[in-house]
């Protein structure tokens, strides 16, 4: 089946030329089924490039998947055209009394600022407690990550010595998980942050269990069932020229050629995307465990009796 996003969104033709079926309105309410109510809590500053990853992965899973584009309410975005934010995106404020299947929130670039000098910390705050009441499952990645460890269990963020940059190898932990479906032992996954999370800060009450690390660049991914969450720390969504982009953003300032990416680390040479399979794995798997248990009605998501 396939995902349904406005028909002038930027993502729709890159999208379609890539394969990826994209339904209009008009084909939706003739399929007798209740869509996958989804919402991308975007924070990124490039968010036309955002949420055309991310709706790729999701337009990519055999079901039918109704997308909305979440903003935070009182936060301009100054590197996307307001017009596309004011054509696409809902402030959450807009959106906090309806109930969704899925909540993906991404990672934003103020990850080392402490997380209460994030200008939009106390509504960031808001959003993880409401996900509690009206999403049935969520997805966090990146700096969204930390920040819902940290909410939600008091785990801190600590600042690394120089970038995590590049293509680390990562380890599956627990192949037995739903969301691990498929991944094999050695995984390489896209790394780019300058703080980490740490293993050892996991409560042993919380529930949590580590998915997939790394011995280099520490936790991956990790399941949070009590929360109904899945925290991804890395980016298996990202194109295959997207580290490439950052460092000829950065290598001006000193930036360093980003691990394993390209070959032979020659930055004139092309590099090969060894991740995207793992990419398409991880948000088919989420999506799956929310079909499979997500209520009928969706007035029931969120309610203690349809938690698992």
């Amino acid at each position: 089946m396939p995902i349904k996003i406005p028909d002038e969104l930027p993502a729709r033709l890159i999208l379609e030329e890539e394969g990826i079926n994209v339904m209009d309105e008009t084909h939706a309410i003739r399929q007798d089924i209740r869509p996958m109510r989804v919402a991308l809590l975007n924070l990124m500053p490039n968010k036309i490039q955002t949420e055309t990853q991310l709706a790729r992965l999701i337009g990519a899973t055999p079901l039918q998947v109704d997308l909305t584009l979440v903003r935070i309410t009182d936060h301009e975005s100054r590197h996307t055209p307001p017009d596309h934010m004011a054509s696409f995106y809902r402030p959450w404020e807009a959106v906090k009394n309806e109930r969704f299947d899925g909540f993906i929130i991404t990672g934003a670039p103020v990850e080392r600022l402490a997380f209460e000098e994030v200008l939009y910390w106390d509504e960031m705050r808001r959003i993880l407690d409401w996900t509690q009441t009206n999403v049935h499952r969520l997805l966090t990645i990146c700096w969204a990550a930390q920040a819902a460890v940290y909410h939600f269990h008091g785990m801190p963020k600590y600042e690394l010595p120089q970038k995590a940059f590049g293509i680390f190898r990562h380890w599956n932990r627990c192949p037995s998980s739903p969301h691990m479906r498929g991944f094999a032992d050695d995984i390489a996954i896209p790394v780019s942050r300058w703080t980490e999370v740490r293993k050892e800060d996991i409560p042993p009450d919380s529930g949590i269990s580590v998915l997939a690390e790394s011995d280099e660049t520490g936790v991956c991914l990790l399941d949070d069932p009590k929360k109904r969450a899945v925290h991804m720390f890395n980016h298996v969504e990202y194109d295959t020229d997207t580290l490439a982009r950052e460092y000829e953003r950065d290598k001006l300032a000193g930036g360093a050629i980003p691990k394993g990416y390209f070959p032979d680390d020659d930055p004139t040479r092309a590099p090969v995307n060894h991740w995207r399979g793992h990419g398409h794995l991880l948000f088919g798997n989420w999506i799956n465990d929310m079909y499979q248990t997500t209520p009928y009605d969706t007035n029931l998501v969120g309610i203690e009796s349809f938690k698992p």
